[in-house]
């Protein structure tokens, strides 16, 4: 038996336990039974849904929320399942909310990576939103002023070089400065099923790898939280006055499929697996499918072999990407929407695509290394070693991570 997740349902958070035959189809008046039978039977509540633990601690208190589109509360209609913004929910609950903090790509998750995002006012709530990813990363003492608690919830895909767990550290850090208690809202980690990747040496630390664990660290963020507490990876060794609200029936095997998109370029299950993999080339000249609806489900460039590589695709402005890698450019590459789920990270579509482009020495870039977390792994590649003796070189770093690891886990 293995647990398996229904895709193409926006508004599904479903744990399905199917046999390894089964299969799902995508008529949508299948799709709509299905959700009925299973829903019926998941036990799976995610943290933001647990009311009856984390309202005691709110009431009374002025409260500030770092969420972005994923912060919901899910709830159960007739035939579909539906949810609520968290930030909406308190209010309604009458939790003093006195202002929003946001990640990259902004509260409503609509800003392109790396894109500085501005100050503002909600437009529904009318509250003031504070930007985590423009003019400071970690907040302010001023930010925090006269807030008494920080609730933080917000949807993770388990990658050192995703910026929420970056976000993470400063928001602890700060209220960890300014003695205020951090609540977060856990939630399930998509890639939670394994770890994997080169340890992040700290001299190539960014804030796209802060701390010294492997790509795939296989923890949700609410256990993340906890490392970092317990490692006290925070400035002066400083520890955080931490509280999680966790997921109720999780474990790390189950597969799970994100309800809505946890950023502008990775818009289903698919992307979420292989964005592990496939973020690689966002060091390279390669590009990952941004300015195309198969973000993080391709890869090419203008510079690799079209005799080898015979997909093509033309990267155009869009809504996750305003200014595409080679825009307008006829790349050729690979279409790996079909490939299977990812149980480790692949390193054979990087050092192939290495191998045949036109000009080696313009292959990476500096971002590589701050990606990679080392400069060994572009030094392997550079010297022909195979994927299989590159991964052997981080046995030891992998071994070591995990039992540090063990010591933060909430969850089997």
């Amino acid at each position: 038996m293995k647990f398996n997740v229904f895709k193409n349902t926006v508004l599904l958070f479903v744990l399905v336990m199917i046999s390894c035959a089964s299969k799902v189809k995508n008529n949508a008046n299948e799709g709509n039974q299905i959700i009925k039978e299973v829903f019926k039977d998941s036990s799976l509540i995610v943290g933001a849904n647990q009311t009856e633990l984390y309202l005691p601690l709110l009431k009374g208190k002025r409260v500030g929320i770092v969420a972005n589109q994923t912060s919901v509360v899910f709830k159960k209609e007739t035939d579909h399942i539906s949810f609520t913004h968290v930030v909406d929910s308190l209010i309604a609950l009458k939790v003093d909310i006195k202002k929003v903090f946001a990640p990259e790509h902004g509260f409503r998750g609509k800003a392109d990576a790396g894109e500085v995002v501005k100050d503002g006012i909600d437009t529904k709530t009318n509250l003031p939103i504070v930007s985590l990813y423009g003019k400071n990363k970690k907040p302010s003492a001023a930010q925090l002023k006269n807030l008494d608690v920080v609730v933080f919830d917000i949807q993770d895909v388990g990658a050192r070089f995703y910026t929420y767990i970056s976000s993470l550290h400063y928001v602890m850090e700060a209220c960890a400065e300014a003695g205020i208690p951090v609540i977060i809202f856990d939630r399930p980690n998509p890639n939670g099923h394994y770890i994997d990747g080169p340890i992040l040496e700290m001299e190539h630390k960014s804030f796209v790898g802060m701390h010294p664990i492997p790509i795939v660290h296989g923890m949700t963020i609410g256990e993340y939280a906890k490392m970092i507490n317990g490692e006290k990876w925070l400035a002066n060794g400083a520890q955080c006055n931490l509280k999680v609200i966790p997921i109720k029936n999780y474990n790390h095997k189950l597969s799970y499929s994100l309800p809505i998109k946890p950023s502008p370029n990775l818009p289903n299950d698919q992307a979420i697996n292989l964005y592990t993999s496939l973020c690689f080339f966002e060091g390279t000249n390669v590009s990952a499918g941004r300015g195309t609806d198969m973000q993080f489900q391709i890869f090419g460039s203008p510079f690799l072999n079209n005799d080898i590589f015979n997909f093509e695709f033309i990267p155009q402005p869009n809504e996750g990407s305003k200014y595409p890698k080679h825009q307008n450019k006829t790349c050729y590459g690979k279409d790996l929407t079909k490939v299977k789920a990812l149980n480790n990270l692949n390193l054979e579509w990087l050092i192939e695509a290495y191998n045949h482009t036109e000009n080696k020495s313009e292959f990476f870039n500096a971002f590589f290394i701050k990606l990679a977390g080392t400069n060994k792994l572009k030094q392997q590649i550079e010297a022909g070693l195979t994927a299989d003796a590159i991964k052997d070189t981080w046995k030891d770093g992998l071994e070591d991570f995990n039992e540090t690891r063990k010591t933060y886990l909430i969850y089997p």
